[in-house]
């Protein structure tokens, strides 16, 4: 192979930038040609890009974000918009094609190999939900930035003997809310996954109050039902009998955020050098997964299939901690 092409799609997140980085020097060393691809599919079928060196890609280790900038693109799931997609691959002499994103994204990815065209797929995305990988790359730095709002609200909780609840992204996955609550200590996180009652979340505030704690902090995945909003509003008409007075806080954009910790580098740059490693050799129709703690090819059938499914060993360590 000696030209591919490289984007991200889906959800930003800590590490896209080290992820292209590798995709790039890895290739440009085994004697391929990179062009970049700006707003993902949607950039794709509009015939954005950028030829990429490796000078282009210095310096953006410790960057946020991906430069090559992301994009929804309900048009790529048409045949149009990928017959769309194939054609500017074809004009611009691309051989192969990396794609970093979450499902959507590695969905994408499959129907081009499907259609005949070398692809080979990196997990991505902070929900950490993508099957046949231990961990995406983004999820280690989201996690550490919950943790750090957790300790900080914690100490403000306190201070004014108050019960927070912290909302954290995750419309499917409760993976960032349970691990981030087991890790920060928290006293209860409701996940979309396990059904948790109104009256469940009260008894814990009352619980937490009567035995004394200064705070009682409560973690919510976006997806949980029936949703965050409807919680603050049962609990507000409450908070004589919880004892403790009630506060919000939604975490937001903010955990998709911010330069990618040490983990995320190395694993975006462990995950990137594979992908253009697999291409090159021929090997497609994978995703570049990390499983016992090394990088190992996986069919991206398998990959998209389903979305992977919570640990249940987690979620026990998680109901003993929070007792």
């Amino acid at each position: 192979m000696k030209r591919m092409a490289v984007l991200t799609s889906g959800g930003d997140g800590p590490g896209l930038n080290p992820c292209i980085r590798a995709v790039t020097r890895m290739a440009l060393q085994l004697g391929a040609s990179v062009v970049g691809v700006r707003r993902g599919y949607a950039g794709l079928i509009a015939g954005e890009v950028v030829e990429l060196d490796r000078r282009s890609v210095g310096g953006i280790m410790g960057q946020g974000g991906t430069f090559l900038g992301t994009a929804r693109c309900p048009e790529f799931r048409t045949e149009k918009g990928q017959r769309e997609a194939l054609r500017t691959l074809n004009r611009l002499g691309a051989e192969g094609l990396v794609v970093i994103g979450g499902n959507g994204s590695l969905t994408g990815a499959l129907q081009l190999h499907r259609m005949g065209f070398p692809v080979v797929g990196i997990p991505a995305t902070i929900d950490n939900d993508v099957s046949c990988t231990d961990i995406a790359v983004g999820v280690d730095t989201a996690l550490n930035t919950i943790l750090d709002a957790i300790d900080r609200i914690k100490d403000t909780a306190s201070s004014h003997q108050r019960a927070f609840l912290i909302e954290t992204m995750g419309r499917n996955s409760g993976y960032l809310a349970l691990v981030s609550g087991l890790a920060g200590g928290a006293e209860l996180a409701l996940i979309p996954e396990y059904e948790t009652s109104m009256e469940e979340v009260t008894r814990v505030i009352e619980n937490s109050y009567v035995r004394g704690k200064a705070h009682c902090i409560i973690i919510v995945a976006e997806g949980w039902k029936p949703g965050t909003r409807a919680l603050v509003d049962y609990l507000k008409q409450r908070e004589d009998e919880l004892g403790f007075e009630i506060r919000l806080t939604v975490l937001g954009h903010i955990q998709r955020g911010g330069k990618p910790l040490a983990f995320d580098r190395l694993l975006a740059t462990r995950m990137g050098a594979a992908a253009a490693r697999a291409l090159v050799g021929g090997q497609h129709g994978v995703m570049i997964g990390w499983n016992d703690n090394r990088c190992e090819p996986v069919p991206l059938e398998e990959a998209v299939a389903c979305q992977k499914e919570l640990s249940l060993e987690l979620r026990e360590l998680a109901a003993i901690m929070e007792l």
